[in-house]
């Protein structure tokens, strides 16, 4: 009986049933109960999105399998110290932490986010030396901005452990413990450094789903049950809560008796075979990106700055007004941008050189670009083959030693010799290489080096949902948004279900001011993913594109509900409340997103930007500098780390700064101006004149230039040019508040400065 009811328990998770599952589990542990079947039972639960529940059949079990699980209910609940004592006993300090790569990767995500780094990095790099394929934890080490280079991780090292696993220990290996890992979802991939949020799992999406313990490799359940929020209580957010009908299930739901003293009947737990379940999971797009996007704000009015609100809130154009007065009233209102704004963005970088990416020629269909993209792709599989080969090289005497042409291995079920599994591993190890190689670049913001090495990848990955995306952030963040909509727009429509980088997506178009291509990608990803974070940043950005600033905040307040791990909407939330000018609760927003990504560079640039509103100077310029360390080739960063330097009276370094943000950009009009503001507060009118003169190049229609060059003319005493210039500012109709101020300047024209400043 008891191995008929394993069997069907069994046959009930590969095929996805999770509920006949849970219900066949206790019947067994009813009939039989034991510690293995409860770590079945508990294991039923966490496929089917209930940790709670097996957090209470486990809690109190003392073997490794079920410490492991315990730990990872705990972190699906958010009660890290829990799992953390699961898996590092206080009784044993030195004891072997359970599963090898996967228990390190779980500590090291516990690490992360109890602020622990060091030790974060040492667990991290601990699983990838266990399990080398572990991506998942090479991409925690780009977050943390700790990776080796992909050359070395994934480098000759790598091959041999993975040549060892395979060829001592066959279906034993870590990749292949089918009878513990899999059906206990331990497998080296099974978390997602920010995949807690709850799910309601209807829709089997690849690229959806990342790791997530308990989502059986991010199948999906067909049972329809909801999900369990994570963060282990209520949420204190009243805006668009999703009735769930969990709280029923959790009173409901009692744990079966814990027979914590009978002995399990055997080392393994012989339970699920997974040769039908599907191996391979996608990277998830829960992930803030991290990234790391400066979501700059926008300066709406500077005293004697005229700007208008030409830069846009979220990434790296002319934000409005900073300039070089020390009494700057800076207002960073999110979500603002002038209609010139799109001039800036550079222009789209077409060429097949610069862009590999499927098109899609007229009257033919995606199936037959496909067909016919394979066939013109073999030569350069060869050729991927060779530089995979030549990099990963292997001692010819170990090569030989392993007597490649005898040697068989069984893997899935399937017998392979050796030479296979020897040129396998190279051709992987060869190809996450180039993928990590492009994401650690991407993560250290050497955006362009990011893309000439994911042009290294063969078509039929670079045109994969995960590698499009990584390089529409990486043009996001070079500020070519007319490259990124139409990089993001390709990622989408190779993988409409895919919600990776959406959230950035949404940005560009905010950014663009499509706000028709908007709308519908936001309504597109909510009918897709109703409780996915991007879904909701999505439209959070199209209500502040409309300037609903108070919706828009109930929509990123809605995304951190259903992630409170996802730092980017966090900041988003942050910068409505700069709208809304509510600063204090903009700081906290923006103090939480960093306590989850302390790289989140855009939140140290919105607390720079509140304090620099505030005139508290030395906050403004601390905030900055931390994230001009983050981000060193970002040109708005180093744009008003300069006005924050020239408000602390040193103009010199200023200067410096602006000279380098205007070399790392010389599409943002932003530096320009605040180096001419410094200038003048100098008295080096002429120098402050020609830097304006260029500055009219790259915005012709932007009245503050004009309304500044008045300024500097009234100075020299050189009163026909400056009406000239006031009324040229006045003619390119500037915002209500700029044309008070030109008004004014006009009626003391004839005024000395001496006495204007007396005023």
């Amino acid at each position: 009986m008891e191995a008929i009811l394993t069997d069907c328990v069994q046959n009930s998770l590969r095929h996805f049933m999770f509920r006949n599952a849970i219900f066949l589990c206790e019947r067994l542990c009813a009939e039989f109960p034991s510690e293995v079947n409860l770590q079945l039972l508990a294991a039923c639960y966490l496929q089917n999105n209930q940790a709670y529940s097996a957090y209470h059949i486990l809690k109190g079990t003392q073997t490794a399998q079920s410490r492991y699980l315990f730990a990872v209910s705990c972190f699906h609940m958010d009660l890290l110290n829990e799992a953390e004592t699961a898996l590092c006993p206080a009784n044993e300090p030195g004891g072997e932490i359970p599963n090898g790569a996967a228990g390190h990767y779980l500590l090291g995500l516990i690490y992360r986010y109890t602020d622990r780094t060091k030790s974060a990095i040492h667990h991290f790099r601990l699983a990838l030396s266990i399990d080398p394929l572990l991506w998942a934890a090479y991409e925690e080490l780009c977050v943390l901005g700790a990776a080796e280079e992909a050359t070395v991780v994934f480098g000759e090292a790598a091959a041999l452990c993975i040549q060892k696993q395979y060829s001592h220990h066959g279906v034993t290996s870590p990749n292949l413990h089918t009878s513990n890992e899999d059906y206990n979802l331990v497998s080296s991939r099974n978390f997602g450094s920010e995949d807690v949020s709850p799910r309601q799992l209807k829709h089997t999406q690849g690229n959806n789903l990342r790791d997530i313990p308990g989502n059986y490799h991010g199948a999906a359940g067909l049972s329809g049950a909801a999900s369990q929020p994570q963060n282990g209580g209520p949420s204190n957010m009243p805006f668009y809560n999703t009735p769930s009908p969990m709280a029923s299930q959790l009173s409901g739901v009692a744990p079966p008796p814990l027979c914590r003293n009978v002995q399990p009947n055997g080392p393994n737990l012989n339970t699920v075979n997974t040769d039908g379940s599907p191996r391979s999971v996608v990277n998830s797009t829960i992930q803030a990106p991290r990234r790391k996007f400066v979501d700059e704000g926008k300066l709406r009015k500077i005293s004697g700055r005229l700007f208008s609100d030409s830069g846009p809130r979220r990434s790296t154009r002319l934000a409005g007004d900073a300039g070089a007065n020390t009494n700057a009233n800076t207002t960073a209102v999110a979500g603002n941008g002038t209609n010139s704004s799109s001039k800036y963005l550079g222009s789209s970088k077409l060429s097949s050189v610069a862009l590999r990416s499927v098109t899609v020629r007229k009257g033919q269909s995606w199936a037959n670009e496909n067909i016919e993209e394979g066939i013109r792709n073999e030569a350069f599989d060869d050729s991927r083959a060779n530089m995979t080969t030549t990099s990963s090289s292997f001692p010819s005497g170990d090569v030989k030693s392993l007597d490649q042409d005898r040697a068989t291995v069984p893997i899935g079920g399937v017998v392979i010799s050796s030479s296979k599994i020897i040129s396998g591993a190279s051709e992987v190890l060869g190809l996450l290489r180039t993928l990590g190689e492009g994401y650690r670049l991407s993560c250290l913001y050497r955006c362009q080096d990011a893309l000439d090495t994911y042009l290294k990848l063969p078509h039929k990955h670079y045109n994969t949902s995960w590698v499009l995306s990584q390089v529409g952030k990486a043009h996001f963040e070079l500020v070519d948004y007319l490259e990124a909509d139409r990089t993001f727009s390709l990622a989408r429509r190779m993988s409409p279900y895919s919600l990776e980088g959406m959230d950035i997506y949404s940005t560009v178009l905010y950014h663009l001011k499509e706000d028709m291509k908007l709308s519908y990608l936001a309504q597109e990803l909510i009918s897709t993913d109703r409780l996915a974070p991007q879904s909701w940043c999505a439209m959070g950005n199209c209500y502040s594109l409309q300037k609903d600033h108070e919706t828009a905040l109930k929509n990123f307040q809605r995304a951190v509900q259903l992630n409170l791990r996802f730092a980017y909407a966090h900041t988003l939330c942050g910068h409505e409340y700069v709208a809304l000018e509510d600063f204090e609760n903009g700081i906290k927003s923006y103090q939480n997103a960093l306590r989850i990504d302390s790289r989140h560079y855009n939140s140290w640039y919105g607390l720079g930007m509140i304090f620099l509103r505030q005139e508290k100077f030395e906050f403004s310029e601390h905030h900055f500098g931390m994230a001009f360390q983050i981000n060193p080739r970002s040109s708005v960063i180093m744009s008003y780390l300069g006005t924050a330097m020239h408000a602390l009276k040193r103009s010199e370094d200023a200067i410096k700064i602006m000279d380098r943000a205007i070399l790392a950009d010389r599409k943002n009009p932003l530096p320009m101006y605040q180096k001419a503001n410094i200038l003048m507060s100098l008295e080096k009118f002429d120098d402050a004149l020609k830097v304006l003169e260029a500055l009219k190049e790259y915005a012709p229609r932007e009245s503050s230039v004009y309304a500044l060059m008045g300024k500097i003319y009234k100075r020299r005493n050189m009163h026909e040019k400056a009406m000239l210039h006031f009324g040229i500012a006045l003619d390119l109709k500037p915002s209500a508040a700029d044309v008070a101020t030109i008004k004014a300047a006009i009626e003391k024209l004839h005024v000395p400065d001496e006495l204007e400043d007396n005023l």
